[in-house]
């Protein structure tokens, strides 16, 4: 091998002794140093030599100016994780797709205890699409899932410690109004799917619960208009919020439902006259009666003195007394009913039926067919059929079985309406919302393009 440092002691020998000035001593060495740097720059072979005799720079991760070229380049090339979208198959379940991207059952279980509470598994349905990270081995790394517009769900394991980061991402959404109306051509479930806000069926349901029942009184013809809340992130809907107002023409009978906040900032839903609509079952007695002379169950029949079931309860009163409608509903039978004498059966919403017994004659309000206001007079107290004194037999029926009518009564207690301090801003609000009904300029679901509105005076 060539002895590098012979060049250099060469220089100095000849330099040495001689009769040369320190000043071209100098520049002889400079001139020496700049041929040997150009000796090894020029020479492929030179830089072996070089870092054999001058040593290696190495930086803070210990490279080389070469090494880190090398290095860099095998970073270009280094396998990154992948990340692929999924569409879950007919029959799929959650666990059984963990499963199948090499969870063991111990990793499924610790995934889904901590998804409890944030993951639907009626939102995990056929069709909808999952995505799915894995490492360059193909080993699982990330599943992440949106099951709802505004809700993805993210489930991470960690490399190194193997525990699984899982967490619920919420996305924000804005709030824009939206009205539907119209009149129905099959059912009001129909109409609502064919203008893609099916949602809006559970919510008046509640909401018209004492007063419409939605199978038997909702006919082809019935007008509805619907003033609602929408959900919308950027220009996708997401969902469908609280409803502002609603009004079902039955016949020539409008019922509303109306929200409005009082002033102490309690949220509720009234009808036109501030009556509140927050009460599951609404029932007010059916007349004034002295006593009770016959409860509900068995008893000895008066008459015939046999045991039997009694499916109502006996209300002892006078003659001619003002029988009335314990609420809202349909009159489904209005005449002689064999032992029952005169009898009339309402309808009412929830399954409920109500029947009343033994009346002396009925009110000119209370045809067949017709539909009653809570509160009407439908009939007189009288002692027709079979009976031994004037008194109204009084029965309920849920679904079609007999209930315990006064239970029914005491478990129905009316709630509280608008207050008159706050039925000018209630009045106001009404106003307001037949307002924008009117307007052209909101949303008409399905069919106009959504316009921005702040929802704060609509609560």
């Amino acid at each position: 091998m060539m002895d590098c440092k012979k060049p250099f002691s060469v220089l100095r020998d000849r330099f040495s002794g001689s009769s040369l000035s320190t000043k071209a001593v100098g520049v002889a060495a400079a001139i020496a140093v700049v041929s040997a740097l150009l000796f090894f720059s020029l020479s492929p072979a030179s830089h072996t030599l070089f870092h054999t005799y001058f040593g290696n720079y190495e930086d803070e991760l210990g490279q080389t100016a070469e090494s880190a070229v090398a290095d860099t380049t095998g970073e270009n090339r280094e396998a990154s994780n992948t990340l692929t979208e999924e569409t879950v198959r007919k029959g799929q379940s959650l666990y059984s797709v963990l499963s199948s991207l090499g969870l063991a059952p111990l990793e499924i279980h610790t995934v889904t205890e901590k998804l409890k509470g944030s993951f639907s598994a009626r939102n995990f349905r056929p069709g909808k699409s999952y995505l799915v990270e894995k490492d360059p081995e193909g080993a699982f790394v990330g599943f992440t899932y949106k099951q709802t517009p505004s809700s993805i769900i993210h489930v991470q394991k960690d490399p190194e410690s193997g525990g699984f980061g899982i967490w619920e991402e919420t996305l924000e959404y804005s709030t824009r109004t939206g009205s539907l109306s119209g009149t129905i051509g099959s059912t009001l479930s129909a109409e609502l799917q064919q203008n893609n806000r099916y949602a809006l069926i559970t919510q008046l349901q509640k909401l018209f619960a004492g007063t419409i029942d939605f199978r038997r009184d909702i006919q082809p013809g019935t007008a509805y208009t619907i003033l609602f809340e929408e959900k919308w992130l950027d220009e996708e809907f997401a969902g469908i919020g609280n409803i502002l107002a609603a009004e079902i023409t039955l016949g020539q009978r409008p019922y509303g439902a109306y929200r409005f906040t009082d002033s102490k900032g309690n949220t509720s839903y009234y009808d036109a006259k501030g009556n509140s609509l927050n009460k599951r079952f609404c029932f007010i007695k059916p007349c004034n009666y002295s006593r009770v002379s016959s409860g509900y169950g068995y008893r000895v029949h008066p008459i015939l003195r046999k045991r039997h079931f009694h499916g109502g309860v006996d209300l002892v009163a006078r003659t001619g007394t003002p029988i009335r409608a314990v609420a809202d509903g349909k009159i489904v039978f209005r005449g002689r009913k064999g032992a029952a004498g005169n009898m009339i059966t309402i309808t009412h919403a929830n399954g409920y039926k109500s029947k009343y017994l033994h009346l002396s004659r009925f009110s000119s309000a209370s045809g067949y067919g017709r539909r009653v206001k809570q509160g009407d007079v439908i009939g007189y107290v009288g002692s027709t059929g079979r009976s031994t004194g004037p008194h109204l037999d009084f029965r309920m029926y849920r679904y079609g079985k007999p209930k315990n009518p006064l239970a029914v009564l005491r478990a129905s207690l009316p709630t509280r309406g608008v207050p008159k301090t706050e039925m000018q801003s209630f009045l106001a609000q009404i106003a307001v919302f037949r307002s924008q009904l009117e307007r052209g300029d909101i949303l008409v679901a399905g069919v106009t393009k959504p316009q921005r509105e702040t929802s704060s005076n609509l609560n």
